[in-house]
């Protein structure tokens, strides 16, 4: 019985999640068929894909489908006709944008590490599409041994959880970042979030606690599995985390949702956004961040960035730019 509850209580919960979106807008950009809200030129997806490779290690990207977000839920405090004005002049939606689910998936010798577990079938129809790009690349859920998170939102980790309350990844050892950990099992989680956020906050603890005799925890700068480095990019979440590949010379970043947006994240790193639980120390994790890829020219991967997530950034006078790889 506790199973089916607690699957119930999510769907109820999730309800109200995005009380502010037009439903009407929701469902006709469902059917329309997931445009993502890339810019012209940017290809759409394939569900999964080989997109680098990094001191021997292949780098592929898994779909798990996209979010549909209205405007007013994404961006509440940014000047309206600015707003309007940077969307329309890249071609983007004034009213809702379908951001992609770009997983990341590192195949190291035998380890197969992936980078967040997606959303999983109960939190959007669009998304929770993991599985099947699996089943596309040709890998069984039980060949991944590591899953690492970049932070507890529903996209990222409800799809660690089936429906009989098993982990998804039966062999995995889950990574998870301690402050993050600290914050979602925290006894006033949910009464830290506003209203329309609270399921975010009951769905993690819902999960964490049955993955806890699975979990090992880590801190920002510390070197991760097969030599992958944590960045701290809180702000998105308390304990936030981007993770670097390095091999041969080169690397390359797991953004997570420290960059969600290919124009106005790159464009406008100063504008809060309304997915940051701390919109100030998401921009100035967004311009530390910016500063050092560019700086670098290390080639990222961003979790709701077009196509498959990846590109470089670029400076643009006294902003940035985001090429797709």
């Amino acid at each position: 019985m506790y199973i089916w509850r607690r699957i119930e209580e999510d769907k109820a919960l999730n309800n109200n999640i995005f009380s502010q979106i037009n439903r009407r807008k929701v469902l006709t950009g469902l059917v329309a068929g997931c445009m993502v809200g890339a810019m012209p030129g940017f290809a759409r997806r394939a569900q999964a894909q080989e997109v680098a490779q990094i001191g021997g290690r292949k780098i592929m990207t898994l779909s798990d489908g996209n979010l549909v977000l209205p405007i007013s839920f994404l961006f509440p405090n940014v000047p309206e006709d600015e707003l309007k004005t940077v969307l329309t002049e890249n071609n983007l939606s004034t009213e809702q944008l379908e951001p992609t689910l770009n997983l990341t998936l590192v195949e190291d010798g035998d380890r197969k590490i992936l980078f967040d577990a997606g959303s999983g079938p109960h939190f959007m129809p669009s998304a929770g599409k993991l599985g099947d790009a699996m089943m596309d690349a040709g890998i069984d859920p039980s060949e991944i041994t590591d899953v690492v998170f970049t932070h507890g939102h529903p996209d990222h980790l409800w799809g660690i959880i089936d429906d009989f309350d098993e982990i998804t990844f039966p062999e995995a050892v889950l990574h998870f970042p301690r402050a993050e950990w600290g914050f979602w099992r925290s006894e006033d989680a949910v009464e830290q979030m506003e209203e329309a956020r609270k399921s975010f906050a009951v769905g993690a603890q819902n999960r964490l606690a049955l993955m806890e005799d699975r979990v090992e925890l880590f801190d920002p700068g510390q070197e991760l599995v097969s030599g992958i480095e944590v960045v701290d990019t809180a702000g998105h979440t308390p304990g936030h985390s981007s993770f670097v590949l390095h091999g041969d010379g080169e690397s390359l970043m797991v953004v997570g949702d420290a960059l969600t947006n290919n124009v106005i994240s790159f464009e406008k790193p100063q504008w809060p956004t309304g997915s940051d639980q701390d919109p100030d120390k998401g921009i100035e994790t967004r311009k530390m961040l910016l500063d050092r890829l560019a700086n670098d020219g290390m080639q990222l991967i961003g979790y709701h960035l077009p196509g498959n997530g990846v590109g470089y950034a670029e400076k643009a006078g006294d902003a940035y730019r985001f090429v797709q790889s």
